[in-house]
């Protein structure tokens, strides 16, 4: 991260990065969205490493040693990065393209038509916007965002077209990995497969949509999409539409991630560290364009 500035400019009347980026006076990223990093705290970047790589279809596996191999690197996934690939998922690819195809027509969609789905409270079902939290935040990030819950109840905003029923048939796609995940990752614990899924109550947890658009910035050196973060889930599961951006954090280095294709990248979240405790380490990074997270309800 650059600690120069760039031209002072304040930013006209918009409510997203994306008008702003499309706007044909912008030359320079107004001053707002200036972030300026001391280098004595930056991470160094680290290119040879490479994240863990699930198959799905090992863990789910009939054959008793193919999936106690899988469970096991797994564990040694969740312990040692807290992200990883996941392969052989059963997902879809047209489904995870139709995905992200409807979140870029949501995102598309004028500012007036996005303002109907702002949202007036964190905890709305349907929530746009931009930034992080953009009324309180004193930098604002280079990001628009669609946040949906899905689960229990499903919600969805009513444009684009045939956006609700991509959105539907996908998380509940998604839902069904991440219950597998969770009896892996149960039994890496040394627990009950089904020990998460019944002590977090999961099928009352919440489960969130969320699609992120980092639109072209005309000095990306200066501005960031999202800070450093962890994660509140029990599980987020990534996909992205192959523009390059995404790092996580390994060992106090920044590594690139570079996705197979038709993967998934998954997340731990801070959720599964505390059960998990202390086998499981934390990890930080940041997130691209859409993910899902699940949520338990915890009865304790």
């Amino acid at each position: 991260m650059a600690t120069a500035t760039p031209n002072l400019l304040q930013p006209p009347n918009f409510t997203c990065v994306k008008s702003l980026s499309e706007s044909s006076a912008l030359t320079s990223i107004p001053s707002t969205y200036t972030f300026t990093t001391d280098p004595n705290q930056l991470l160094a970047f680290e290119p040879q490493h490479s994240i863990p790589i699930i198959d799905f279809s090992l863990l789910t596996s009939g054959d008793p040693d193919q999936r106690s191999r899988a469970i096991q690197d797994l564990d040694q996934a969740c312990l040692e990065w807290g992200f990883f690939m996941l392969i052989n998922h059963g997902v879809p690819e047209s489904l995870m393209t139709g995905m992200i195809e409807a979140c870029r027509g949501f995102f598309d969609l004028t500012e007036e038509e996005k303002r109907e789905f702002q949202g007036t409270h964190v905890l709305s079902p349907i929530r746009c916007g931009t930034s992080f939290n953009a009324r309180v935040d004193q930098i604002l990030f280079w990001r628009d965002f669609l946040k949906v819950f899905v689960h229990p109840q499903f919600h969805s905003p009513s444009k684009p077209a045939g956006f609700s029923e991509v959105c539907l048939e996908y998380t509940q796609s998604i839902r069904k990995v991440v219950g597998e995940l969770l009896r892996g990752i149960s039994k890496s614990l040394g627990l009950e497969e089904w020990y998460i899924d019944k002590t977090m109550n999961m099928d009352s947890g919440l489960q969130i949509l969320i699609a992120n658009l980092y639109p072209p910035c005309p000095q990306p050196e200066y501005a960031m999409g999202l800070p450093p973060h962890s994660d509140h889930s029990f599980l987020t599961l990534l996909i992205q539409n192959g523009i390059g951006g995404l790092q996580v954090q390994h060992k106090g280095h920044w590594v690139d991630v570079n996705p197979i294709p038709n993967s998934i990248l998954v997340n731990t979240g801070d959720h599964l560290e505390l059960l998990a405790t202390p086998k499981q380490s934390k990890n930080e990074g940041e997130l691209y364009i859409v993910h899902g997270k699940a949520f338990g309800s915890s009865n304790s």
